[in-house]
């Protein structure tokens, strides 16, 4: 089998999740590295020199960190990788190259066409998480197991998270099962 590499594996439209997103333009195997995270290399002291981008919107970054210690800028001469959106059950991983100063999304299961690519941001700040922090990196991806927050939680935290979506959508389906049970003893 042979694979058109000619067609781009991704296209930018409007995200049903947050603004901007990526999809899947043709199906992507599993494993296929779909794009580069591109953007100007800086230092951890101008990323924080930088920030926030956009002071009415202080949560909101194209900013990648690297274990080589560089941040990766999308926000300045980025590509269309900057437009992936987060998600607490990824379909995608971000991928750093050997040397830690590249990072690439990955596909980690078959995606189908027209599927949005997404990957768990995880993001790490310094000091303790508050509930102004979770609340201003909240998480809209809706997954079951959404953590509400796309930052990095400790396990502890994580589970609890987790536990509270779980309950909440657990909640949500006996209310829908009840009101069609209802309907349905109306109706009869």
């Amino acid at each position: 089998m042979t694979t058109d590499t000619s067609k781009p594996w991704h296209v930018v439209r409007r995200s049903k999740l947050h603004g901007n997103g990526v999809f899947a333009a043709r199906k992507i195997p599993a494993g296929t590295r779909i794009i580069e995270y591109g953007g100007e290399r800086i230092s951890a002291k101008e990323a924080d020199r930088r920030h926030p981008t956009n002071p009415d919107d202080p949560f909101h970054t194209f900013f990648f960190s690297t274990t080589s210690g560089k941040v990766i800028d999308g926000g300045d001469n980025g590509n269309d990788a900057r437009w992936i959106n987060h998600s607490c059950a990824p379909n995608c991983e971000a991928q750093e190259g050997k040397s830690g100063k590249r990072v690439y999304i990955v596909a980690v299961r078959d995606l189908p066409r027209g599927t949005e690519l997404l990957y768990d941001y995880g993001l790490v700040l310094d000091g303790k998480i508050t509930k102004a922090m979770k609340e201003g990196y909240k998480c809209l991806c809706g997954a079951v197991e959404c953590r509400g927050t796309m930052l990095a939680l400790p396990e502890k935290a994580k589970k609890k998270a987790q536990a509270k979506t779980q309950a909440e959508a657990k909640a949500k389906a006996d209310t829908a099962h009840t009101a069609a049970a209802e309907s349905a003893a109306a109706t009869a």
